[in-house]
């Protein structure tokens, strides 16, 4: 069963292990973790495809481990592990180039380190097998401030190596926050949250938890109930709530109840705002008009889950665009790690609030979009566009767009 108080993925440093194969990337995740993380062997090639493990890693806290496939992987296999090798890049908040220092650098890992700079990834370098270098060898070794010498076999720096990982990790310690820079001690908040056939049993999703908590975090406090309870539980307040945040689903009867004067918005546009992306999506949002008969719309969602028959992306989703544009789309949908490279046959992207996703991948999403010319907008921030509400409930973040 998961842990339900576990750090969620997309706030976690995710860590990215890349090299050649045998050069030892495997048994250094393992030395690293402490963990038989990843299969070790002999015989190249044994990582056949992205092997991910969420865990605590001292100094650095809670991180996604990533162990990828050697870069110089053969054969019609062997090109799409190092596909799969180059979508973790998307996600890595700190890369790990991990070289065999007993041989000269290949031209596939200054390829790797080429990525690293292009991509703005901070990277270390760990010389691997030092313990098998003759003394002529260790001696000659001139390490810059982001390489280190390690045996994951003997263990040698193995910890000083953890250290080093820490402080090229760019967002070991996220200080932004979702909700709690808007509030002040003791503000009300409240949460609009629906529960219907989609709802698990017992919970609520990440965004309303993540949201519950930088509430209480500001020392503020927080009414949460559905729709139909939302006119009540105003009314019950002494004072009107300094916001009401609620489920992207139920935007237009909220913004029905809630008078003008009390700010508005959703759980959805909190995230765009949280990962830095809400000005790109809101200019997207202005493209469903613009859609023709016959114009690819990519419907995509950064976690994997079961679909129900009113589900939002599959369904909901486009009937609202069918409606809005008067047009008649067609539509592609990917869920989880998938995410095209190339969008140029598309009209528009929707992608979700991508609360499973950390920063720098949903960043690179957006910017495979920009690349491509095709803009691209959340659910949150569709929805709102599509009900006539988006300038309502983006007002609070105006000093943002």
């Amino acid at each position: 069963m998961a842990d339900l108080n576990a750090t969620p993925s997309g706030e976690r440093v995710h860590i990215g292990f890349f090299g050649l194969r045998n050069a030892g990337k495997s048994s250094l995740v393992n030395a690293i973790t402490g963990q038989d993380l990843a299969v070790v062997s002999d015989v190249k090639g044994t990582t056949t495809d992205l092997v991910s493990k969420a865990m605590e890693l001292l100094p650095i806290g809670p991180v996604v481990i990533m162990d990828t496939p050697g870069m110089d992987d053969v054969g019609q296999l062997g090109e799409l592990r190092v596909k799969k090798t180059r979508q973790a890049l998307r996600k890595c908040d700190v890369a790990v180039l991990v070289t065999d220092c007993t041989q000269a650098r290949q031209p596939a890992e200054e390829e790797l380190l080429d990525l690293f700079r292009q991509r703005g990834i901070p990277f270390v370098v760990a010389l691997n097998k030092s313990d098998l270098l003759t003394d002529a060898q260790a001696s000659s070794l001139q390490p810059a401030e982001n390489e280190m010498p390690v045996s994951a076999t003997e263990g040698t720096n193995v910890y000083e190596f953890k250290e080093l990982i820490a402080r090229f990790a760019k967002v070991a310690t996220n200080e932004k926050r979702l909700i709690a820079d808007m509030l002040e001690p003791n503000d009300m908040v409240v949460l609009v949250v629906p529960i219907d056939a989609s709802a698990p049993k017992g919970r609520i999703i990440l965004p309303q938890q993540m949201t519950i908590r930088d509430i209480l975090d500001a020392q503020a406090a927080c009414a949460v109930c559905q729709p139909e309870e939302l006119a009540a539980t105003i009314a019950a307040l002494k004072e009107p709530p300094k916001l009401v945040v609620t489920d992207s689903q139920a935007f237009q009867r909220v913004s029905e109840i809630v008078p003008e004067s009390i700010p508005l918005t959703s759980f959805s546009i909190l995230m765009a705002r949280y990962k830095g992306n809400l000005g790109t999506l809101v200019e997207g949002a202005a493209q469903i008009a613009h859609l023709k008969d016959g114009d690819r719309v990519l419907i995509s969602e950064g976690c994997t889950h079961h679909r129900q028959c009113e589900d939002i992306g599959t369904v909901k989703m486009p009937n609202w665009i069918r409606a809005h544009s008067g047009a008649n789309p067609e539509f592609d949908f990917t869920a989880g790690g998938h995410f095209p490279d190339d969008l140029s046959r598309y009209s528009l992207v929707v992608h979700c609030g991508g609360c499973m996703l950390n920063e720098r991948e949903m960043a690179n999403r957006i910017a495979i979009a920009e690349d491509a010319g095709v803009p691209i907008v959340n659910y949150g921030i569709a929805i709102a566009e599509m009900h006539g509400i988006l300038k309502r409930s983006i007002e609070p973040f105006s000093a943002m767009l």
